[in-house]
């Protein structure tokens, strides 16, 4: 092989094997950004984001938005595959364009907290651990992580490295402090689940707030997680505050916030156990 050879093969390979990342589409409501080869993240102007995975044969949608105008022919300009919705857990920021499919896939620990938003006149389908959505050449894992909802799931592109989180780790501030309460080991347990997934070639997590972090979050950020977690429960967290917002309807009635290594987590201190 000549050096003319050589500098072509090399640059292929830089090509095929570097992280893209270059906005694709913008409007008034959203912007996208293709992150990886065959992913992309969709990040609204309130700070909600989306992402977009496709295989050879479908492609996958995870999360609904805030509120986003045609929000289905959107996607459209980024895929034409037949698209699979799946919701990370149902919250009016993740879940808020349902409308918009007339399929979605989500959690039945969910359930309720899907009756509290809009009627949602489409078809609902259950997804349980260990699910597995096949877009051809990719294969995408359901894990269910709950303590933020009863429901949240991640979702695992084991190929890629690549976890999906929404917000069941948050996004540098994970919030528990909402109806219906999870008790703050069930938080613990969802961590350690997470860490043997990464201890197993997950690198990155791509949280349900990029705009907010703009990277995707390491092992040591879910390790820093559990650690002020058990802090909170074994009651030994240093200077925890008020946190200065209540959500009406679903909010504690006296939310703390501890932070530490960067990280945030707010609860509702009665319902740690």
């Amino acid at each position: 092989m000549n050096l003319k050879h050589c500098f072509i093969t090399i640059t292929l390979f830089i090509a095929l094997h570097t992280t893209v990342s270059a906005q694709v589409f913008t409007n008034s409501d959203l912007t996208i950004t293709k992150l990886e080869d065959k992913l992309w993240v969709v990040e609204t102007t309130d700070k909600t984001t989306m992402y977009i995975i496709e295989g050879s044969e479908k492609a996958l949608l995870i999360d609904t938005g805030t509120k986003c105008e045609k929000l289905d022919e959107i996607v459209r300009n980024i895929t034409k595959k037949p698209l699979l919705v799946v919701l990370t857990h149902i919250h009016s920021d993740h879940a808020g364009n349902l409308d918009a499919f007339a399929d979605i896939y989500y959690h039945a620990a969910d359930t309720l907290l899907l009756s509290m938003l809009k009627p949602y006149k489409g078809n609902t389908h259950f997804v349980k651990d260990g699910d597995i959505f096949d877009l051809g050449d990719e294969k995408i894992e359901v894990k269910h992580m709950p303590a933020h909802t009863p429901g949240s799931i991640v979702l695992i592109d084991r190929a890629a490295g690549n976890c999906f989180s929404g917000d069941a780790f948050g996004s540098g501030q994970v919030w528990l402090q909402l109806w219906p309460f999870s008790t703050m080991e069930t938080y613990i347990q969802s961590c350690k689940k997470m860490e043997q997934l990464m201890d197993e070639g997950i690198s990155k997590i791509y949280c349900g707030h990029y705009p907010y972090v703009k990277k995707a979050l390491d092992i040591q950020y879910i390790r820093n997680m559990r650690i002020l977690a058990e802090a909170i429960q074994n009651g030994t967290v240093k200077d925890p505050k008020v946190f200065p917002t209540r959500i009406p309807g679903i909010g504690g009635p006296n939310p703390m916030i501890a932070t530490d290594n960067g990280i945030a987590i707010v609860y509702e201190p009665s319902k740690i156990k």
